[in-house]
């Protein structure tokens, strides 16, 4: 019968990260380097699947003005509007928030913002 080292009762761990508060949820971030998975920013998404589903309707004229839109939304037409500028976003700022590599700093109230019409200058504030 061998031997071996006692063990101890209590283990230490030591996993290094952050918990930021997004929408109102709180989310665990790891260190830089560390390996992640890219996960969507639900409001993020939702936000620019209105954006798109409102032009579409503005454009196929089943609403002549943001104003008809707005009221039949229910919400108030400054809101629609700066929801309705993400539709000017480059593709690949598009694509990176559905695929969640927007990166943690681009929140839905800063693209509510607003934001340089040229792609190149979107990218260097956005992503």
């Amino acid at each position: 019968m061998s031997r071996t080292a006692p063990t101890p009762e209590t283990l230490t761990l030591h996993v290094p990260f952050r918990i930021v508060k997004r929408g109102g949820r709180k989310e665990v971030t790891l260190p830089e380097g560390a390996p992640t998975q890219h996960r969507p920013v639900d409001a993020l998404v939702k936000a620019l699947v209105r954006a798109f589903r409102w032009k579409r309707m503005l454009d196929s004229g089943e609403f002549a003005h943001v104003v008809d839109l707005a009221r039949h939304e229910d919400i108030a037409v400054s809101y629609l509007t700066r929801v309705l500028r993400l539709t000017l976003l480059a593709p690949d700022i598009v694509e990176a928030i559905l695929d969640g590599r927007q990166g943690t700093e681009v929140t839905l109230a800063q693209v509510l913002e607003p934001f340089p019409e040229e792609w190149v200058a979107q990218r260097a504030s956005l992503l």
